[in-house]
C-alpha cells in the first residue's frame, strides 16, 4: 500500500504545481479571468479530493531522498524557448498526473475515480483555451475565410449577430472581426457584443479580432486587434494587449503595406479589391495590387488579407492572384443562409 500512496502523493503534487503554472499564465500573461478561474477551480477540486484521502499516509510515505526519479531527466526537460513551451509542458504534466491519479485511485479511493476523469477532461479544455490564446498569432496564417461582423448590417437584414457568426463559423470562417463603425454602438453595447463573441469563438475554437479598439480587445481577452491607417501605432496598441496578441493593419497601397510590416503587423489587409458598400477606402484597386504585394519581399513576409467587396463570384480572381486569406462582410452578413454563403467561399480557398 505504501507504493500506491507514494504514487498518489507524487501525482497530487505534479497536478497541483502544473495547475499553478497554468493559472499564473491565465492571470498574468493573458489577463483572462475565465481561463484563470478554470485553473483555480481545478486546483480547488484537486484540494477537495486530496482532503478526502488518507492525507497523513500520503505524506508519511513520501521519500524524496530515496526517489530514483529525482536523478533522471530528459535532454529537453530544462529547455523552454517561450511561454507557450512552458504552458505546454505544464499542461502535459497536469493531464498525465490526473490520468495516473484516476487509475491508481481505483485501489485506494474508487469513489473518486470518476471525479479524476472529469478533471482530466476539464484539463484538456484548459490546455486548449490557454494555448489557443497564446498561439493566436501563429494560427492566423491558416485562417482562410475572415468574417467581418457588423451588427448594423446584420440587423438591417433582421439577423442575429450571434447566430450569424455561429453559422458562418460552421460554414468555414476561421477568424471573426467585430467591425463596428463609430456611432453605430455605445461603448457599453460594443463591450457586451465583444464579450458575447469572445464566448462564442472560444466555444468554437476560432480567432476573435476587434476592429480599432485595443481597449475593448484587452478587456474581453480577444486574440487581437485590427487597426486602420488613422488608428494607434502598433507598438502602443500592443501595450494594451496580452503578449502574443495578433495586430493587423488596413492598407490601400504597397507603400502602406510595407510600412505596416516594418511597424510589426502580424498580417496586412490590402484593398478594397472590388467595389464595396461596407468599406469606404477609395476606389477598387483590383487584383493587380494583390499580385504586386505578393511579389514584394517586405509585404510577403506576413499573411496578406484581401479585403473589399469579395464574394463567391469574384473570390476565384483573388485566389488566382495568390491570396488565400479573404476578408468578407456583406456576402455573408446579408445572407439568409450565412453557413452556406461562408461555405461557398471557403470551398474555393486552397
Amino acid at each position: 500500500m505504501k507504493e500506491l500512496y507514494r504514487i498518489l502523493d507524487a501525482n497530487f503534487n505534479r497536478a497541483r504545481e502544473a495547475l499553478r503554472v497554468a493559472e499564473d499564465c491565465g492571470r498574468f500573461v493573458l489577463n483572462d479571468p475565465a481561463v484563470t478561474a478554470m485553473a483555480k477551480n481545478l486546483r480547488s477540486d484537486l484540494r477537495e479530493v486530496l482532503a478526502a484521502m488518507p492525507v497523513k499516509e500520503l505524506v508519511v510515505s513520501r521519500d524524496a531522498p530515496g526517489d530514483i526519479g529525482t536523478e533522471l531527466s530528459s535532454p529537453t526537460e530544462l529547455v523552454r524557448t517561450d511561454i507557450p513551451d512552458v504552458v505546454t509542458a505544464a499542461c502535459k504534466r497536469m493531464t498525465e498526473a490526473l490520468r495516473t491519479l484516476e487509475e491508481y485511485s481505483k485501489f485506494v479511493s474508487p469513489e473518486h475515480t470518476h471525479r479524476f476523469e472529469r478533471m482530466r477532461y476539464d484539463s484538456y479544455t484548459l490546455e486548449q483555451r490557454l494555448l489557443g490564446r497564446l498561439w493566436g498569432g501563429r494560427r492566423f496564417a491558416d485562417v482562410g475565410l475572415y468574417l467581418l461582423v457588423s451588427s448594423k448590417i446584420i440587423a438591417s437584414h433582421h439577423g442575429s449577430v450571434r447566430e450569424t457568426v455561429r453559422s458562418a463559423i460552421a460554414g468555414g470562417a476561421g477568424a471573426i472581426q467585430l467591425r463596428e463603425k463609430p456611432g453605430d454602438s455605445s461603448d457599453a453595447v460594443l463591450l457586451a457584443l465583444a464579450a458575447e463573441l469572445r464566448e462564442l469563438t472560444d466555444e468554437m475554437g476560432r480567432i476573435l479580432i476587434i476592429n480599432d479598439r485595443p481597449d475593448i480587445a484587452a478587456i474581453v481577452g480577444a486574440d487581437g486587434v485590427h487597426l486602420g491607417q488613422r488608428d494607434l501605432p502598433l507598438a502602443d496598441a500592443r501595450r494594451l494587449l496580452r503578449p502574443g496578441a495578433i495586430v493587423g493593419r488596413s492598407t490601400h497601397n504597397i507603400a502602406q503595406a510595407r510600412a505596416a510590416v516594418q511597424e510589426g503587423a502580424d498580417y496586412v489587409a490590402l484593398g478594397p479589391v472590388f467595389d464595396s458598400d461596407t468599406k469606404d477606402a477609395g476606389p477598387a484597386a483590383g487584383v493587380d495590387l494583390l499580385k504586386q504585394a505578393l511579389e514584394d519581399p517586405v509585404v510577403s513576409a506576413v499573411p496578406l488579407v484581401a479585403i473589399g467587396g469579395i464574394n463567391a463570384d469574384n473570390a476565384p480572381q483573388v485566389i488566382e492572384a495568390g491570396v488565400t486569406c479573404l476578408a468578407v462582410c456583406g456576402a455573408i452578413c446579408t445572407s439568409d443562409d450565412p453557413k452556406t454563403a461562408a461555405a461557398e467561399i471557403k470551398k474555393l480557398i486552397p
